[in-house]
């Protein structure tokens, strides 16, 4: 019995240690553009909504269990974590953006990415939870008809994570 509670003791920290670093780099992404903090905290909620609602549909089923679903909360939030590296003046521009700014700002995808595979061979493990994320950071701007970014990817090779933070 004592050492179940080690464990679970273990595991509450593990979580919350993830979940205040997952807190640290929003709040990071916000004090750039307080919108993206705004975008970052709806986003997350939406996810965890669409994804109870296609848990019980055949085609999701094994992919949108309890857990994922609880890691996709929780890794949604890194989703837009490379635009911190876009420059102010594009970031916080207002309007639409040139040709050129629009080729800037799609880099934030992979500048995501990175960071967080950056991270990972820092701390020399993969972590479920950073698994989408990056994932999430690097396709969430594909979209289903090949017109999204950063690979033009169709459809069903959109990883399902990212499908459900293409909003």
């Amino acid at each position: 019995q004592l050492l179940e509670q080690d464990i679970l003791r273990r595991s509450q920290q593990v979580t919350t240690t993830q979940d205040v670093t997952i807190a640290a780099l929003t709040a990071l992404a916000e004090t750039r553009d307080n919108e993206t903090g705004n975008h970052i905290r709806r986003t997350q909620h939406y996810v965890r909504a669409l994804s109870r609602q296609l848990q019980q549909h055949p085609r999701f089923a094994a992919f949108l269990t309890d857990s994922n679903i609880d890691l996709l909360f929780r890794s949604a939030p890194l989703h837009d974590i490379g635009t911190v590296g876009i420059p102010d003046r594009i970031l916080l521009k207002p309007g639409r953006f040139d040709a050129d700014e629009m080729t800037i700002m799609k880099t934030h995808t992979t500048l995501g990415r990175d960071v967080i595979e950056h991270a990972e061979r820092l701390i020399g493990a993969k972590v479920d939870f950073l698994i989408l994320a990056k994932e999430i950071a690097y396709s969430h701007q594909e979209k289903w008809d090949g017109s999204g970014y950063p690979l033009g990817l169709i459809g069903d090779a959109i990883p399902m994570s990212a499908r459900l933070m293409a909003l």
